[in-house]
């Protein structure tokens, strides 16, 4: 499998509703929710098609996370809302939105990872897609349910990554608008608080590989000509 681009990806993010949230315990909810969020927010910046699913908004599931909702207005307007189907490929309307988007690169993330993420993960591998599953936007009621998630998915062909490791991949070049947007956001999936965000982007180039940031050193003669 080679690497993602922007340019051949799509993004499917399966259920992540408020509901199912408090069954996770696999993985903090935080941590979770900031990671859906954060991949939701970059395919909006990297204008990468994205597909949502929800399932069974009436009941306990309840809505679409509020994040998610925001970054992606349209995708959330076209969302394939599903009435019982657990697999969400066994539902025509969701396989043919993915495959719509022209892309034969598919990153997936969802909730919950052994129950609703396996089945289509699987199934378009089978279709001819090359997929990765985003480990820490997914999430399940069990360590154990995760566990064996994973090893079904690598099994089936499927690359697990992280929502750090796949920004990576698709930025491929930090020293970049989308490359420094990213790193803006990185902050806000570790947890760190505001006054900390200049030393969580320095630390998000550090820990993904993309050295320290570039000094215009003539922004900073030209602030310090002002400060005089």
């Amino acid at each position: 499998m080679q690497l993602f681009t922007t340019k051949d990806t799509a993004f499917v993010l399966i259920d992540h509703q408020y509901g199912i949230f408090d069954w996770i315990e696999s993985i903090d909810r935080g941590q979770l929710r900031r990671s859906a969020v954060f991949l939701a927010r970059l395919a909006a910046r990297a204008e990468i098609p994205t597909v949502l699913t929800t399932s069974q908004e009436t009941n306990v599931q309840g809505q679409l996370l509020k994040g998610i909702q925001k970054a992606l207005p349209e995708a959330y307007r076209n969302r394939i809302i599903r009435v019982g189907i657990v697999n969400a490929w066994d539902d025509p309307r969701f396989a043919e939105a993915v495959r719509a988007t022209g892309k034969r690169n598919l990153v997936i993330a969802g909730v919950t990872t052994d129950v609703c993420v396996i089945g289509p993960a699987i199934s378009a591998v089978e279709e001819g897609f090359n997929v990765q599953v985003v480990t820490d936007a997914s999430g399940s009621a069990t360590k154990i349910g995760d566990e064996v998630a994973w090893q079904r998915l690598t099994s089936a062909g499927v690359r697990l990554t992280s929502t750090a490791g796949i920004s990576a991949e698709l930025v491929h070049n930090w020293d970049t608008e989308l490359g420094d947007y990213a790193l803006s956001l990185i902050p806000s999936v570790l947890s760190f608080p505001v006054k900390m965000r200049v030393f969580g982007r320095i630390l998000g180039r550090l820990l993904t590989g993309g050295g320290l940031p570039r000094v215009d050193s003539q922004r900073v003669a030209s602030k310090s000509a002002g400060a005089k």
